[in-house]
């Protein structure tokens, strides 16, 4: 009789672990993937090859020996790209968690205690009518010492500890692009600011000789006044032309003092003099860009794969939600030994030690909170493919833009240099127009504003060509290799 109920309640708890394990196994069916695409037009407007620019490295596509030494030196000492670096250890610091993870966790250790059992319990009436050995009876009080390895294993059915290394290695890698990403962004940040600084310099130095032109200017108004030709309002105008131009001579200075401290910080360093050479800036030579086809942003751009491996992070996050239904499987052992008495642990195999047990559980009610987890997963991959889709259709259409920028810059500055060449010539005219009293001093004092304006806005369109160059190569995924 006692044999058929116990075999009665192992069937029912038989069928209570496979209803435990077919409720647990219930995935909800209410996730949706979202499909990612990687379509790109087929090539860049005036683009006819594959050849790429990007693939030139920074350090030959940049000439200047002072651009390069700045670049070269902020990839040392720039602080947020070594606070990048160190994020790059910490995830693989996490892959080396993870790994461990899913293999068997051993302990070795050991203790001591002592326990008094009630004598009105199971354990102290047995104790009490019991005798460690002929004639000794069981103390009151017994001591208990242990010593022993003891190891724990989740057997990774369902391949959850493995999606979980899995998405620390993808990070791992998603923070290396982030890092080239970083550097992408460092190079043509210096490479801007360094050709701004040399822009300034040449508006500088053309708005000092801008105010010896206009005090010659107000040299010739003075004795015309002194002549009774003009009236002392030519010589007040002149006057406050000149004081103008001086203040923006200082604000130009101001300016330079913030571009070098700017770059000063970037490559990590307190404020000092950046060299460089800028003479011959106006004769620089915008090199010829080469875009290739759109399709090889997907290689060249950093943070299109870093979005792509954030995209293969978020798939295998659904995985590891989902195994969260399914029942997981434990096993366990112990080995040592262990005596009331330190003396008698060596004792073998009465003081031998010995465990092992196995345990099968997954969730039956309540999984609110796995299903939550599951469907946050769910959303968060589909956050990742339009992140993906958003940062490659981002990509395209600023190669885009700067493509045409250097298109209609090179035209621009064209049409500057003529204007500047028409109005340098137009100042000498005006002055001897004056001097002949066939051109009033507003037309002396209009043509020299036009000429210090049409000046200091060529370098500044020779700035925005170079800054274009610099932009086109970082929008094509060039700066990092």
């Amino acid at each position: 009789m006692k044999t058929r109920s116990k075999n009665i309640s192992h069937k029912c708890l038989g069928f209570f672990v496979l209803a435990l394990s077919v409720s647990a196994c219930v995935v909800p069916v209410n996730i949706v993937e979202k499909k990612v695409s990687k379509y790109t037009p087929e090539r860049f407007k005036n683009a006819q090859d594959s050849t790429n620019t990007a693939k030139t490295v920074w350090r030959n596509y940049f000439t200047d020996p002072n651009l390069v030494s700045l670049i070269d030196t902020a990839l040392h000492n720039n602080q947020e790209l070594n606070i990048t670096l160190q994020e790059i250890e910490i995830a693989q610091n996490e892959i080396m968690s993870r790994k461990g993870e899913y293999l068997p966790f051993v302990n070795l250790g050991g203790g001591a205690g002592v326990e008094k059992a009630s004598r009105y319990t199971s354990q102290g009436a047995s104790d009490a009518n019991s005798e460690i050995r002929p004639g000794v009876e069981t103390p009151e009080v017994l001591p208990n010492m242990y010593v022993g390895a003891f190891a724990h294993w989740e057997v990774d059915i369902w391949h959850k500890l493995r999606n979980a290394k899995k998405v620390a290695v993808t990070n791992y890698l998603g923070s290396i692009e982030g890092k080239n990403f970083l550097v992408t962004n460092l190079v043509a940040e210096i490479a801007n600011s360094y050709y701004e600084l040399m822009a300034l310099d040449n508006q500088l130095d053309i708005v000092q000789k801008n105010i010896q032109i206009l005090n010659n200017a107000l040299a010739i108004i003075k004795q015309e006044k002194d002549a009774a030709k003009v009236t002392e309002l030519a010589v007040r105008r002149f006057e406050a032309e000149v004081f103008k131009t001086q203040s923006l001579q200082y604000e130009i200075q101001q300016q330079i003092i913030v571009t070098e401290n700017r770059i000063n910080f970037l490559v990590g360093r307190y404020p000092q003099h950046v060299p460089r050479s800028s003479s011959n800036f106006n004769d620089l030579v915008p090199t010829k860009i080469y875009a290739g086809v759109p399709s090889q942003l997907l290689e060249n751009r950093p943070d299109i794969k870093q979005a792509e491996l954030r995209l293969e992070a978020a798939k295998l996050d659904i995985s590891i939600a989902k195994a969260n239904f399914y029942p997981s499987l434990g096993l366990s052992a112990g080995l040592g030994f262990s005596s009331y008495n330190p003396l008698y642990l060596a004792n073998i195999p009465q003081a031998l030690l010995a465990s092992l047990a196995g345990d099968l559980a997954g969730p039956l009610i309540n999984k609110n909170a796995i299903t939550a987890t599951y469907k946050n997963a769910s959303a968060k991959q589909i956050q990742a493919v339009y992140n993906y889709e958003r940062t490659l259709l981002n990509a395209y259409i600023e190669v885009a833009n700067q493509l045409s920028n250097i298109d209609n810059l090179d035209k621009k500055y064209t049409m500057k240099s003529n204007q500047v060449q028409a109005l340098t010539q137009s100042t000498d005219i005006s002055i001897k127009l004056f001097k002949s009293a066939r051109a009033d001093y507003m037309e002396v004092l209009l043509t020299q504003r036009d000429v210090l304006d049409s000046k200091i806005e060529l370098v500044e369109t020779k700035m925005k060509q170079m800054n274009a160059l610099v932009n086109t190569y970082r929008a094509l995924g060039g700066g990092w290799n």
